[in-house]
Order: C-alpha cells, then structure tokens, then sequence
C-alpha cells in the first residue's frame, strides 16, 4: 500500500514523495522577471516531492496579470534558472505551469494595448490584477476579447513548444500544461466560450483540437515523459463553463491516455472553493473519470487537487484513489508542509491580506516549524 511519503517515479522524474505544491500566482516578478525574492520561495519548499511554479505566460500576449513571471525573455530564463538551481540544490524538483491567459487579460497588459484574444469574442465576466501608477495593486475587469483568426492558431502552438524547450534548458525537471480554470486552453473546450463554427468548435472533437495540437507539440520537442497537464471540469473560474463537462473531460482523458505523460492533474470542484460544486444537472464522476482513463490504457499518474487536508490526502493515497496530492494554500504558509503532515503538526495560517502582489511578507517570512516551537 502506498503512503502520501513515499517516492514515485512519473514519466521521467523521480520525486521524494507524493506531496505536491499547486501552482498559486503570487504577483511578485516585476517586468515578468523572476528575482531573488522568488529563488528564496521556492527553494524554502524543495521539500515537496513537486514544487509546480505559478503559473507562467508563455509570451507577451498569454499575460494576463501584472507582475507574474514569463517564459519568453532571456532576463525571465535566467531568472528561472536561479530558480531551478536553487531548488536542485536543496534536494527538490520543479516543472513549470506553462499558461496562455486567453481573454482573462487587460488591454494595459498586452503588446501594444491590443485586445486580448480568445476562442471566440465575449468577454468574461472575471476580473484581471493590476499595478497601479502608485505601486499598489487592484483587480479590474477584464477587457473585451478579439476572436482569433484561424491562421493565427498555429502560431500559438509553436509558442508553447519554444516555451516548453526553452523551460528545459532553464533547468526545469518537466513542465505542466494549465488546460483548467477558464484560461485559453479551457476556452476552446468549454461551449460556453468557443462559438467557433471552424474547425475548433463545435463538437467536442473540434473543440479539444488546440489542446491536443498543444500537447503533440510539447511532447515532440521535450518528450511525454517531463509533461504534466492540469484540469479543472467543473470550475466556474474565469467565467468557465459546459453544460456536458463528463462528456467533455471524458473525451480529454480518453485522449490523453496515448500520451505516456509524466502526470495528470486534476482539480476536484470550484477551484479554491468548494469541492462539490458542479456544472450541468447532476455530480460531477471523478473516480469515472480516472477509470475511463485506465480503461483507454492511460498509465500516467493521477494528481489529485482541492480542499485536502493531511487526512484526506493519506487516505486518498492509501486507497489507490491518486498517486499524488496537490496542496495549494497550505504551502503558502507553511514552507515546510511535508514534515508538519508527516508529523500531524499544526499548520500556520495564511495572511490572505498578502497573497497578490507586496515583498516579502506573506511570501518568505512564514516561520518553520522548529520556530514556532
């Protein structure tokens, strides 16, 4: 029987144990640079067995928030290299959530105040977080989205595939494709968001072609091997939703269970919220989920995320029901999480005050838990 603190190997990499750190966006890489403030939070977590990073534009126009980091200058590269030779050093390993933001984004925010793109144009009822001309922060709402042309597709996927090699050669043990929480890949699955009537919308085949061009492409050029990709069915995030996600994500993992990735991630209700909630006209089948996977030859370890609490997750574990657990906000204030769940030690809680944008409090100043002591 397995332990959530017990080693694994998925895909191409070998972790500790079966403790993951969730990627939570913390708004602190100014200019879309990592920077030394970052080096110290995520070498302060090494031991996960899987740090994922925030989530990280892949270029220019995939940003949709101030000051969260980027994969598409040489300054961010080599600030991510800080990063992975920190966390290397301290005994961890880190993949990368690789994110084009879609239509959740701010004309301030993209090349030359241009109209964010999206499967299609309809603005999402969903807000974005700005820096203001003073230095502090605010939420805004999105602004209006441009459709894409079709032409314009294909250059989208060669941009996740530079971003995935230039990830690997930051240093990065893999990367994870963000396919959840109403972001660009999430757009075109869900017809809620994708009126297209082309090749990219309409059935559900149609609608799952941009993520499956986006996976061939990543796994062609770094190998399935270092690729997670993360879900979320039945979050309302970013104004996300399908009246039939069962059958939707179904048809996603089906899919995926050809690709021998390192991983699958899933996120189990709201996102942050609660892990009942669903979409459409009955409960979301998460453990039909996994078995249509198996039942498609799918062997790529399953991510479960949302909610956990050091009990669930040993049982979650335990039972078979997942390889792996993510932790989200626990991580934020507790940078030594594994030893507290390992120990049943209380945790520390976090100052939601801090979460988005500031230096660093919130951020490093959490205290271990010999300091507490």
């Amino acid at each position: 029987m397995a332990s959530l603190f017990d080693p694994i190997t998925i895909g191409d990499i070998t972790l500790k144990n079966r403790v993951v750190m969730a990627p939570l966006t913390r708004n602190r890489s100014p200019k879309a640079v990592p920077n030394t403030l970052n080096v110290t939070y995520y070498e302060q977590r090494a031991s996960a067995g899987l740090l994922i990073t925030e989530a990280t534009a892949i270029t220019h126009q995939g940003q949709g928030y101030a000051d969260v980091p980027g994969l598409y200058t040489p300054e961010a590269l080599e600030g991510w290299h800080k990063v992975t030779e920190a966390v290397h050093r301290a005994g961890g390993k880190i993949v990368v959530q690789m994110w084009h933001v879609g239509r959740i984004s701010h004309t301030s925010l993209q090349p030359n105040g241009g109209q964010p793109v999206a499967p299609s144009a309809i603005r999402a009822k969903s807000k974005t977080y700005l820096v203001n001309g003073d230095g502090t922060g605010s939420f805004a709402e999105t602004s209006e989205p441009r459709a894409l042309d079709l032409a314009e597709i294909a250059g989208i996927v060669e941009d996740y595939r530079k971003a995935a090699r230039a990830a690997i050669d930051a240093g990065f043990d893999g990367i994870e494709i963000h396919a959840a929480n109403g972001y660009l890949i999430d757009q075109f699955l869900r017809s809620g968001s994708n009126k297209r009537t082309d090749a990219y919308g309409g059935s559900i085949e149609n609608r799952a072609r941009f993520l499956f061009e986006v996976v061939d492409a990543i796994t062609k050029e770094i190998g399935a091997g270092r690729v997670g990709i993360r879900i979320s069915p039945v979050t309302p995030s970013n104004d996300a939703f399908d009246p039939e996600p069962q059958a939707l994500f179904t048809y996603v993992v089906e899919k995926l269970a050809r690709y021998p990735l390192a991983y699958l991630h899933i996120v189990e209700g709201a996102t942050g919220g609660a892990r009942d909630h669903q979409q459409g006209d009955r409960p979301f089948d998460y453990a039909g989920l996994r078995a249509a996977y198996a039942a498609a030859g799918g062997k790529s370890a399953w991510m479960a995320n949302n909610g956990y609490d050091r009990e669930l997750a040993v049982r979650t574990v335990e039972s078979g029901e997942a390889d792996l657990v993510a932790f989200g906000k626990p991580f934020i204030a507790n940078p030594d999480l594994v030893r507290r769940l390992k120990d049943g030690a209380m945790l520390n809680a976090p100052d939601q005050a801090t979460f988005y944008g500031g230096g660093a409090k919130g951020y490093t100043d959490y205290p271990l838990l010999d300091q507490v002591a």
